[in-house]
This record gives C-alpha cells, sequence and structure tokens, in this order.
C-alpha cells in the first residue's frame, strides 16, 4: 500500500469564539471583526521568548532599545528606571493577538459584548474596557499543540509598555512581571466541556503567563496570590475574560466532538416536523431557519404565524397572541399562560445556532430564561451555572447565545409543546 498523501490542511489548534453572539455578528463577520476566530499553524513561526533584560536609567535609552524593531516588554519602576526585557524569535511557537485595536498586530478584532445579542459597532458604549492590545495566546508547533495565554499583547512597535501606575513586580528569580489595568481572566472549568463538568475558579494572568487570585476589583493596583499549582494552558473550553467580552476556547479535538451547523438544522427540521401547535390558535408552530435565528435579537421578534412564544415559567410553548398582559409598560414582561394560569415572561423562541457552545447533539428541550434561546437540556443546565464576570468584581450566569444575565431562581425552563390534534 501506498502512504496517505500528506494533509494540506493547515493544523488547526483551535478556536477562540466570543459569547453573547449566536452564529456570527449581527451585521455580519468581516475580516479580523468576528464572532469566532479559528487559529491554525501558521506558514513560518513568528512566536517570541525572553531574552536579553536591560536596566535603563533614563527613558531616551529605553526608546534606542526600542527601535531595534525587536519584541520587548517594558517596565517603567520610576521616572529614572526601567527594566526593558527584549524578547528574540522563538521557531517552536506561533503567537496570536486579541485586542480592540484594529491594528495589524492584532488578529483577532474584539469588542464589547452588548446584553441581548446587540452588536458593539452600533451600539454607543460610552467607554469601552477591552484593552486596545488585549491579551496574546501562544501555541507549540508541535503536538500536543498546548495554548497558552499571557495578558496584554506587543503594539505596533513590538512593544508591550506597562507604565509608572501599572501594577507591576520582580520575582523572586529577578524577572519581572505586571498585570494589565482591567486584566485578563481566566477560568477552566473542572471536568472539561462536558453536561457534568462543574464551574472552576475565576484566576488573573501576568503578562509573563503567571497565574493569580483575583484583585479586590479588576484595576486594583494590589495584585492577587500567585497560585503555583494551575497554568496558563488553555483546556478545552477555558474561559477568557477581557472584561467587556468573554471568550470560550475549543481545541480542535473538543471541536469535532461538537455538533455541525447541519445537525442542528436537522434537530430543528425534526422539530418543526412533529408539528406543534399553539395550544389555543391550533395554528402550526416552526422554528425559523438558522440564518434568520443567528442575526435575530430575541427581544425584536416579528409577529409572524408560525414563530413559536412560550410563557418561560411554566415552559408551555404558544403561538403569538395578545392577550393575559399583566403590565401596560413590559407587555411581555408579566403574562398569564391560558394552559396552566403561570405569571411569567412571554417570549419569542430562537434557537441557538452557536454549534461551539453545546456541550451535546441532544435535541433543542430547553430555553434560556429571560432571553428565550433554545438549546439541549444539558447545554442550558450547563451554562445556567457558570458564573461570568460582570463589571468590575461582579459574576453571573449569561445565556451564551445573546449574553443576557439569566434569571437567579431559574436559568432555563423545560419547553413544553403541544403536537398536531388531528
Amino acid at each position: 500500500m501506498s502512504p496517505c498523501p500528506p494533509s494540506k490542511e493547515p493544523v488547526k489548534y483551535g478556536e477562540l469564539v466570543v459569547l453573547g453572539y449566536n452564529g456570527s455578528l449581527p451585521n455580519g463577520d468581516r475580516g479580523r471583526r468576528r464572532s469566532r476566530f479559528a487559529l491554525h499553524k501558521r506558514a513560518k513561526a513568528n512566536g517570541v521568548k525572553p531574552s536579553t533584560v536591560h536596566i535603563l536609567n533614563n527613558p531616551q535609552a529605553s526608546k534606542a532599545v526600542n527601535c531595534k524593531g525587536q519584541h520587548s516588554i517594558s517596565y517603567t519602576l520610576s521616572r529614572n528606571q526601567t527594566v526593558v526585557v527584549e524578547y528574540s524569535h522563538d521557531k517552536d511557537t506561533d503567537m496570536f493577538q486579541i485586542g480592540r485595536s484594529t491594528e495589524s498586530p492584532i488578529d483577532f478584532v474584539v469588542t464589547d459584548t452588548v446584553s441581548g445579542g446587540g452588536d458593539g459597532e452600533d451600539t454607543p458604549i460610552t467607554q469601552s474596557t477591552i484593552s486596545r492590545f488585549a491579551c496574546r495566546v501562544v501555541c507549540e508547533r508541535k503536538p500536543p499543540y498546548t495554548a497558552r495565554i499571557y495578558a496584554a499583547g506587543f503594539d505596533t512597535s513590538k512593544n508591550i509598555f506597562l507604565g509608572e501606575k501599572a501594577t507591576k513586580w520582580k520575582n523572586p528569580d529577578g524577572q519581572m512581571d505586571g498585570l494589565t489595568t482591567n486584566g485578563v481572566l481566566v477560568m477552566h472549568p473542572r471536568g472539561g466541556f462536558t453536561d457534568e463538568s462543574k464551574s472552576g475558579v475565576w484566576r488573573e494572568i501576568s503578562v509573563c503567563g503567571d497565574v493569580y487570585t483575583l484583585r479586590e476589583t479588576r484595576s486594583a493596583l494590589t495584585r492577587g496570590k500567585l497560585v503555583e499549582s494551575e497554568s496558563n494552558a488553555l483546556q478545552d473550553s477555558s474561559l477568557v475574560d477581557l472584561c467587556g467580552a468573554t471568550l470560550l476556547w475549543r481545541t480542535a479535538e473538543g471541536l469535532f466532538h461538537t455538533p455541525t451547523q447541519k445537525h442542528l438544522d436537522a434537530l430543528r427540521q425534526e422539530l418543526n416536523a412533529a408539528r406543534p401547535q399553539c395550544p389555543v390558535g391550533l395554528n402550526t408552530l416552526a422554528f425559523p431557519s438558522m440564518q434568520r435565528c443567528s442575526r435575530a435579537l430575541p427581544a425584536l421578534a416579528p409577529r409572524e404565524d408560525k414563530q413559536p412564544w412560550a410563557y418561560l415559567a411554566c415552559g408551555h410553548v404558544h403561538g403569538y397572541h395578545d392577550w393575559g398582559h399583566r403590565s401596560e409598560r413590559e407587555p411581555n414582561a408579566q403574562r398569564e399562560c391560558p394552559m396552566c394560569r403561570t405569571v411569567g415572561p412571554y417570549v419569542p423562541l430562537w434557537l441557538g445556532c452557536e454549534p461551539a457552545f453545546y456541550v451535546d447533539a441532544d435535541a433543542p428541550t430547553h430555553a434560556f430564561v429571560p432571553c428565550g434561546h433554545v438549546c439541549s437540556e444539558k447545554s442550558a443546565r450547563y451554562w445556567s451555572e457558570i458564573p461570568l464576570p460582570h463589571g468590575t468584581h461582579a459574576f453571573h450566569a449569561a445565556c451564551p447565545f445573546c449574553a443576557t444575565q439569566l434569571g437567579q431562581t431559574q436559568g432555563c425552563t423545560k419547553l413544553i409543546f403541544q403536537g398536531p390534534v388531528d
């Protein structure tokens, strides 16, 4: 037998997927600004590793060092002293940079996620809390292709600059390290990405990749405690928070086991083929196409005859109707279900279309409360129990498809469909 021809597909290290988007950005993915970013092995290694350390006593000397076109990290200790750590080429790693900046060093442009599935580009955000050069992921070019995360990214002049006010320190081994203003937080769920996984502990990653307990608030000047037993190596389903957007890391192997969009669409068609009916109007209901679901904002559902709506307190699925209001100000916030008289939110149902957020490939049977995104039971329960950073020191569970904060007493509900009467 002749050997198999070598695959021309580049090795995929994994993907970073932004929480809060249902398969694509509302205005569509464009270039480096997208809802998910695949990290592939580069044609030529572009990783860097620390080499020479310079201790400089005046700012001019610092500029001279930084003009060499070489990567470096500058730690300003005082007006009279700066430590510059030069970085040299590393043939064994590939580096990918993530941040808000659209400048060329950034591989994946990430902007603030707006709760409810909106697009940060069209929604005025007074001041972004995501750093322009937020973090970098460094992947080993040889199996097992370990990916490691570091706070801060190199700017256009190939420099990371930690000014006088930045949190920084000298480690016992003499090496400098520091934290970015709002920090880069990482959480590795215990048990990987399965229905049996549990939330891990949120940690902060330093510029040199060490792991620390969280500061009192995101931008507090005092660092947390070093956690020597943990590393900055990303695992399948690790979460990375950039203070304004949270990213999910999926390894290539992990993605291999997730459902495809084709599979999710087959589940949608199967659901529609069962011809669920509105128990009041007796009209047949049908979930919209995957493309429509991925672009829809949950709160802005068209009043279509077939669009399924649900009373989230009890889970009864109906078509849209215009009665049972408990409040004129927020007509859908509190409605009385005509089937069981339970009072609660009444919302349109949209399928979750981003496969990376599913922990299994089961049928969509549960909806998140209060947004109405629908996915499998195990996926809904998983995300209902994962605390995500919110603001400078709060944490709460959120729908992965639109970033809406979930109900504290009820994060998801089982949907009750009525089959055809005939």
